[in-house]
């Protein structure tokens, strides 16, 4: 199991938006089902995503790299596209200028590139990692539980089902 986190270049809110919510979701879905995906825990924040992973066989890089992509780009023309985003010029401008300056891009970033995955070798540091992970928009000041937060697995853990599958922990300590 791999922690992961990432966020938008410069830490834009980009996920204020339901359709930005949902192309989020929908491409850890298809990675569920058809790349191998193990999820056991995750926290969509406004400008930021975690993640507690697996994988049942496809390395974990490949995982990351084609979820990256194909939302950077989905999210990308979802935003161009949206007519009442107010902030779609500065949000498109903000991502050609990251992309211009990071020789690994053509012309655009969505994401952040330092996401180098934890692995999470004892029971502690998943437990830490799990509270850590739920409790984001708590000390974020969005909600007040963890489980009051829809887009996160702390309502799967806390004996409601949330918008993603899990594979949840027995061992869970909140």
């Amino acid at each position: 199991m791999y922690f992961v986190s990432f966020a938008v270049i410069n830490w834009i809110d980009v996920f204020i938006r339901n359709e930005y919510k949902e192309i989020l979701l929908g491409s850890l879905r298809y990675c569920q089902k058809h790349k191998e995906l193990e999820l056991y825990a995750w926290c969509l924040m406004t400008s930021h995503v975690h993640l507690i992973m697996g994988s049942r066989g496809n390395p974990m890089h490949n995982i990351l790299r084609d979820f990256k992509s194909y939302t950077s780009t989905q999210l990308r023309a979802t935003i161009s596209q949206h007519q009442q985003e107010s902030r779609k010029e500065w949000m498109l401008w903000m991502m050609e200028r990251a992309g211009k300056k990071n020789p690994n891009n053509r012309d655009f970033q969505f994401w952040q590139q330092n996401n180098e995955p934890i692995e999470l070798n004892t029971n502690a540091l998943l437990n830490n990692t799990l509270h850590y992970t739920h409790y984001n928009p708590v000390e974020s000041g969005f909600v007040s539980k963890p489980e009051d937060w829809i887009y996160s697995s702390a309502r799967d853990y806390a004996g409601e089902k949330g918008p993603l599958d899990l594979i949840l922990l027995d061992y869970y300590i909140s």
